[in-house]
């Protein structure tokens, strides 16, 4: 009984540590480092590889890369042990089914088959560039990445929207080329599929020119879809842009209304206080006060500038000043 205990609290703290960006525990936040550095060491091993000036060096790369890899194996065993603590909502078969099939799951497993598979075909030595998106778990936590993730899910719809057009248009003119240009240029545009390669190269403004339409049909067709790509990439870029505006807008207002908050009190208006009988407008200007609100017996008023204040009224304003007084 004491050794399940002991266990399940190792287990939980084992699951706390792993958390990335816990800035409020030292050993979670070295565990944070350790993983960066060996995520980036991994990718320069890699890469360095490549180069065959570096041949000598080959079999310390290969050292790096499979120490790191063997890391990475460690991290991933012990991130599916504590799976029902990321996901206590479900039962411990599901949870470890739960992030087997997640992000960070699928792209842990693609990391580390490659290690097992390197000699065999070469979809596993291709899925050894899947370790370059391990650096996104860094940065999930992060205010920058969490910005792009809200305005990206807040305008997805209207992103999904734009890129169906988009990919409406290329299908269509690739479709218009092919007819166009089949005839003249049969080795350039064999079928559709050369027709798409063409339009989006075309509608993207890449312009290879590997391909490029000869008859006059096809020129037409070709300047109208140039037109049409420019307006193709504007849309997605303008409803992006147009969600970061106003994210920023949304928290620079959140920000001022609760300032203002901090700053809003109540006073009422006795024959002292020498407020009765003037106007809101007066008020305003003699005292720097907003109000914006009266409360008079049981009605709530809306503050206007003519509005005069009576002996008895509840003022709600934002005056630091007046309501120090």
């Amino acid at each position: 009984m004491f050794a399940d205990i002991g266990g399940e609290t190792v287990r939980k703290r084992i699951f706390q540590i792993m958390q990335i960006n816990n800035k409020d525990d030292l050993p979670s936040m070295i565990f944070d480092v350790v993983l960066a550095a060996t995520i980036i060491l991994n990718i320069i091993a890699m890469f360095l590889e490549t180069f065959s000036s570096l041949s000598d060096f080959r079999s310390l790369f290969t050292i790096v890369e499979n120490v790191t890899v063997i890391v990475f194996i460690i991290e991933y065993v012990l991130r599916i042990a504590t799976a029902d603590l990321l996901y206590p909502e479900t039962g411990k078969a599901k949870a470890v089914l739960r992030f087997l099939v997640s992000f960070d799951g699928v792209v842990e497993l693609l990391t580390i088959l490659p290690f097992f598979f390197l000699s065999g075909f070469i979809v596993f030595r291709m899925l050894r560039v899947v370790r370059i998106f391990h650096l996104f778990r860094i940065n999930t936590q992060s205010d920058s990445f969490n910005v792009i993730k809200s305005v990206l899910m807040e305008k997805y719809k209207a992103i999904v929207s734009s890129v169906f057009i988009i990919a409406i248009l290329m299908l269509a003119s690739s479709l218009g080329i092919y007819s166009a240009e089949h005839a003249a240029q049969p080795e350039a545009f064999k079928n559709a599929f050369s027709g798409i390669w063409w339009s989006v190269s075309a509608m993207l403004t890449v312009g290879y020119g590997d391909i490029y339409p000869i008859t006059v049909a096809g020129r037409i067709m070709a300047i109208i879809i140039a037109f049409l790509g420019v307006g193709a990439v504007a849309i997605p870029t303008g409803i992006i842009s147009a969600g970061f505006v106003e994210y920023y807008s949304k928290e620079q207002n959140s920000d001022k209304k609760h300032h203002d908050i901090k700053s809003v009190g109540e006073i009422v208006v006795t024959a002292e206080s020498g407020l009765s009988g003037l106007t809101v407008s007066e008020i305003r200007k003699e005292h720097d006060a907003s109000i914006y609100l009266i409360l008079r017996n049981e009605l709530t008023l809306v503050a206007t500038d003519t509005t005069l204040i009576a002996e008895g009224d509840i003022l709600i304003l934002d005056s630091k000043k007046m309501v120090k007084e």
